[in-house]
């Protein structure tokens, strides 16, 4: 096994002893007179005027764009960086690990179950790098039962028990973006306050810096940090899709509804943790408890993610990036201020600590602490291979992320991966831009072109082959695609278009150019989903007879599990027992009205929840979850129809599965942003399971890779419906345990084996007449758009529903309820169609101030 410790590094470029003295004596003459002159004012004079210099000397940067790169050291680390790339797969900055023990987790509920265990099991030190983090976020639910597992709490237990923790979040251009990352700052570094247990323990940095008089040419204001990863202990990591932030927790029924006449202590999504962006953006996230978004009258946005839990060779790689961001944050953004220190690392030491970023100025300020604080030797896969999965990790990083020369090593990952495929191509993404060639400006990665040349091949020699592409239906977040205001999203969408079949020059024209009807190959799916708001009578009359809104009682309830004083709203210096108390009598309303609607409970307060309506209906499209038909519902069928709700089930994992042997896993989505290396920075790990299970392919005995095989067979139990729906409570699930407790668990029997082998016809004929059916559904009963039938934005107008229908419900308010029920029972799982003929015949995205030749980048 090759020790990360004496992984490879390049050519070491030292100068003689001899010399080194001498050019020290002549830069220093008196070192003894300097030495004295050490902590007086004239040497505190002479350190702060040298940093004014430096920091003024950042102006230059304006005309110096290649400043972190002209220095001879820093050429030669550049040099010693490339040479490293070269000899390893994908010129990756990783090399090849074998032996690595990865599990998989499929949706929020059993990702951050996981989470939360393997961060109470922290000893020394924590590595979280998020796009988004939600101080908030509950990591187990419902919040009233699991305030405990409230993620800053967690966090809060772990430093007070001397855990160092270290955050790296994007930091968002406001304008643009509601994720508040100084809240999330100011929230963890103010969970321990000083003179109190912990204070100290948590550092968090956001990144890039929009201060002109700070960074001067360094600003970055299109392009974020999208990694999403965890290191603990230098022992266990995860990477994966999923930031620790609010609207991501799901489980794999993907349920709508969140009202609880029988009581709001059984809400699983409180606050700004329930959400909907086709309806309403998060607003004011640093009020967490407040959500103008209404439960009773919407349902919430599911979310479909994946993420890896790793222990081996390759946490040490993870490590190493977050290490290398955190230095060249240190350096980009806080280099003269000492409440952030260097980090060094073992293995990255002497001459080689600059692969890393480790700087060592004349003056420094901060501390260099080295890490991990325990021997790497000791790590439980410092000396044996704890697991059978050869993994490389990959990123997209460059300049400005990470101060390093661009790597694009994600995308090289996923041409050969694709190029080489033999069987299939199964893709999960948030996004699918990608261009075949130099035709398509400007749309630059060219995954695209693997995807052809794969099809091709396979056309050519008779062979079945398919790509099977899911992403969600509307991405990146819109409300009305008619308006003005979705010009962005309608962009995204064209290019997607493009990428896929509009054009000579799309996946499927170039294909057919050469012969091959792509049709045979490439094909398009979203995921959609129902459910029913228990917005019964009985809860309509406790409206009434307590003057209180459902809607009051959510945020009373809210205020109530999330309210809880455990950090303010600045990490600054005060005593702990100091508090703000300006939202107490808000406070007291709040709680006060929830009073008085729970006093009228009456009927609505039922206890014995089989008695009656469920809360959510979402379980009757997967496996034994009965059919909706059957459902209970108190009172007057016709009053059920106003609370059934669609939505799209929001696609965010970005997986990639070849052949049922390879897959790849991170952060990364399909398009130029997350490939190309030089915008949005990112972390994937590519696997290939050396452990093998009997299986077939086509018909024909083949051999799988056991994690490819079984994740990709949960993924599709998951769509099919073939897998039974989730309790809350997580604890005795081996697939939400972190990977040191236990491994993967594939839930064998009858529809494991039924969709083992990934090209049978039995398994397609039920993908794409689940897919037709759904479809076909959820057109008849809620007009979901986009569709088919809406080519031009005169179509689109006439497609949808009349008379001021709520978004997402019935689109026909005097369709029989009989006939509602009957048509509901044909869902089964989630697939449906993407439409591919949506607006084809009208302008998607006009150019003008929002869409040209300087924002394109934006969208692609």
């Amino acid at each position: 096994m090759t020790s990360p410790a004496t992984a490879p590094m390049g050519d070491a470029s030292t100068d003689g002893d001899s010399h080194s003295s001498f050019a020290s004596k002549l830069k220093h003459p008196f070192p003894e007179l300097r030495n004295q002159l050490k902590g007086t004012h004239l040497y505190d004079v002479k350190v702060k005027a040298t940093h004014f210099k430096h920091k003024v000397g950042k102006f230059h940067n304006l005309i110096n764009p290649n400043h972190r790169h002209d220095e001879k050291h820093e050429k030669e680390t550049d040099e010693k960086r490339t040479r490293i790339a070269e000899s390893h797969r994908f010129e990756s900055f990783a090399p090849e690990r074998d032996g690595n023990n990865i599990k998989w987790y499929v949706d929020g509920r059993d990702y951050f179950w996981a989470v939360s265990v393997a961060l109470e099991q922290a000893k020394e030190t924590i590595y979280i790098a998020d796009w988004w983090l939600s101080p908030e976020l509950f990591l187990r639910r419902p919040p009233f039962y699991n305030q405990e597992w409230r993620l800053d709490q967690v966090l809060k237990r772990r430093a007070e028990a001397g855990v160092k923790i270290y955050v790296m979040v994007y930091k968002e251009v406001s304008a643009a973006l509601t994720c508040n990352s100084a809240h999330t700052k100011h929230a963890l570094q103010g969970l321990c306050p000083k003179g109190t247990p912990g204070y100290g323990n948590i550092f968090v940095m956001r990144h890039p810096d929009h201060n002109v008089f700070e960074n001067a040419g360094d600003m970055t204001f299109y392009w974020a940090h999208h990694e999403k990863f965890i290191v603990i202990d230098y022992a266990l990591a995860f990477i994966g899709g999923l930031d620790m932030c609010f609207g991501r927790w799901d489980s794999r029924q993907h349920s709508l509804a969140d009202v609880h006449p029988a009581g709001v202590q059984n809400e699983v999504f409180p606050g700004q943790d329930f959400n909907n962006n086709r309806i309403m953006d998060f607003q004011t996230v640093e009020d967490w408890k407040s959500n103008a978004l209404s439960k009773a009258d919407f349902g919430r946005m599911p979310w479909h993610d994946v993420a890896m839990g790793v222990i081996g060779d390759c946490v040490y790689d993870i490590a190493e990036h977050f290490v290398l961001r955190w230095n060249f944050v240190k350096r980009d953004k806080y280099k003269r201020d000492e409440a952030f220190d260097w980090l060094t690392m073992t293995g990255r030491e002497g001459e080689n600590e600059a692969l890393v970023g480790v700087q060592r100025p004349k003056f420094p300020v901060g501390q260099y602490i080295h890490h991990p604080l325990s021997p790497l030797e000791s790590k439980p896969w410092a000396h044996e291979h704890p697991g059978t999965v050869h993994a490389q990790v990959v990123r997209s990083s460059a300049d400005w992320s990470s101060g390093i020369l661009t790597e694009h090593s994600i995308q090289t990952a996923y041409f050969e991966t694709i190029a080489n495929a033999q069987h299939y191509v199964y893709i999960e993404n948030q996004f699918f831009i990608t261009a075949t060639g130099e035709e398509q400006a400007p749309i630059h990665n060219t995954i695209g072109r693997a995807i052809v040349d794969a099809c091709v091949r396979a056309g050519k020699e008779g062979r079945k082959f398919r790509v099977i592409i899911v992403i969600p239906a509307v991405p990146g977040f819109a409300g009305d695609l008619r308006e003005d205001a979705a010009m962005g999203t309608r962009a995204i969408m064209d290019y997607q278009y493009k990428s896929i079949h509009r054009g000579e020059h799309s996946i499927c024209g170039q294909i057919k150019a050469q012969g091959v009807d792509p049709s045979n190959h490439i094909y398009v799916f979203n995921l959609r989903s129902y459910d029913r708001l228990l917005r019964t009578q009985a809860m309509l009359d406790q409206e009434e007879k307590s003057g209180v809104k459902y809607q009051d009682v959510q945020r009373a309830q809210a205020e109530e599990v999330m309210g809880e004083n455990i950090h303010g709203s600045k990490d600054d210096e005060s005593s702990s027992d100091e508090r703000d108390d300006a939202g107490d009598e808000e406070r007291e309303r709040l709680v006060d009205q929830k009073r008085r609607f729970e006093a009228q409970s009456g009927d609505a307060g039922r206890v014995n929840h089989k008695e009656g309506a469920l809360d959510s209906i979402a379980q009757t499209t997967m496996l034994n979850g009965g059919k909706m038909s059957d459902e209970k519902w108190e009172g007057d069928l016709e009053q059920e129809k106003e609370n059934f709700v669609q939505e799209e089930l929001y696609i965010h994992g970005k997986v990639c599965i070849v052949d049922d042997r390879i897959v790849l896993c991170g952060s990364s989505n399909i398009n130029d942003r997350s490939q190309m290396g030089l915008h949005d920075s990112e972390l994937t790990i590519v696997m290939e399971d050396y452990d093998t299970i009997d299986s077939t392919m086509d018909g024909r005995p083949f051999k799988a890779g056991r994690h490819a095989a079984t994740l990709r067979r949960m993924l599709w139990r998951e769509h099919l419906g073939l897998l039974p729906a989730q309790e809350l409570d997580a604890s005795n699930d081996p697939n939400a345990q972190p990977p040191n407790i236990c491994p993967n668990d594939p839930l064998e029997g009858a529809e494991y084996d039924f969709v083992a082998d990934p090209l049978s016809n039995q398994v397609w004929d039920m993908w794409t007449g689940n897919a037709t059916r759904n479809t076909d559904v959820f057109r008849h009963l809620f007009r979901a758009d986009p569709d088919n039938h809406i080519k031009t934005f005169e179509d689109y107008q006439n497609f949808l529903p009349k008379n001021d229908i709520k978004q997402g419900h019935l689109h026909d308010p005097f369709m029989p309820a009989t006939e509602v029920r009957s048509k509901l029972d044909q869902i089964k799982g989630h697939l449906v169609w993407m439409p591919l003929d949506f607006l084809k015949d009208a302008e998607m995205a006009e150019r003008g101030l929002q869409i040209n030749a300087y924002t394109e980048s934006v969208y692609t």
